[in-house]
């Protein structure tokens, strides 16, 4: 397994090592203790989700309120899509930027983003599958988006006809966002995930 920092502090890619032969094969798709050791802290296992798309699709950017807000390691076990984070915490060096990277069944990349980040995604595939693991559970009051296709964040989505639920065709532009307070602060995600390096987890290592 190899980690690797994105260029958005507080994003990794993981690239699992893949064991086959005629049966099939094999793969550890995430590591306890290889993840805490690249990210500085242990990953809180709290909620796992699994998501099913249409090609061209476009989910996201969805995010939370920090704290606790929820972070996130995701990995597509069918299909491929078009995995993207988005620096949306006010302060941040990289504020507003997007990263992406290609998540398929081929070569069966995982991403992981810390608390305080966007995240989103175009399914590239029929039946692309997500899943993904969170740090916290789902809490409707604290869940926000910012809108995919706002100018101002200019993600290069590989489709000419994005497909958006309701919520994510009215969710405001980055700036929308920011002018009402609803993005996180750079420095209090710091704080936060600082925190939990200290803290540890019950059977960390």
């Amino acid at each position: 397994m190899k980690i690797r920092p994105l260029g958005i502090e507080g994003a990794w890619e993981i690239v699992p090592q893949q064991h086959g032969d005629a049966r099939g094969l094999f793969l550890e798709w995430y590591r306890f203790d290889r993840l805490a050791e690249a990210v500085g802290h242990p990953l809180r296992l709290a909620q796992g989700n699994l998501s099913v798309s249409a090609r061209d699709v476009v989910r996201g950017i969805h995010f939370a309120d920090v704290p606790p807000g929820q972070a996130k390691y995701v990995t597509c076990v069918r299909g491929a899509v078009l995995d993207v984070v988005v620096d949306l915490r006010v302060g941040s060096p990289s504020f507003g930027r997007w990263e992406g990277v290609r998540l398929d069944d081929v070569d069966r990349r995982a991403v992981y983003l810390a608390e305080g980040l966007g995240h989103g995604f175009c399914a590239l595939t029929d039946d692309a599958t997500l899943t993904y693991v969170c740090s916290t559970t789902y809490n409707p009051t604290g869940e926000h988006g910012v809108h995919p296709l706002d100018e101002e964040l200019g993600i290069e989505w590989p489709t000419a006809s994005p497909q958006l639920s309701d919520r994510d065709a009215v969710a405001p532009s980055l700036s929308e966002a920011r002018q009402r307070g609803l993005l996180p602060d750079y420095d209090t995600c710091r704080a936060y995930t600082a925190g939990l390096a200290g803290a540890g987890l019950p059977g960390s290592p």
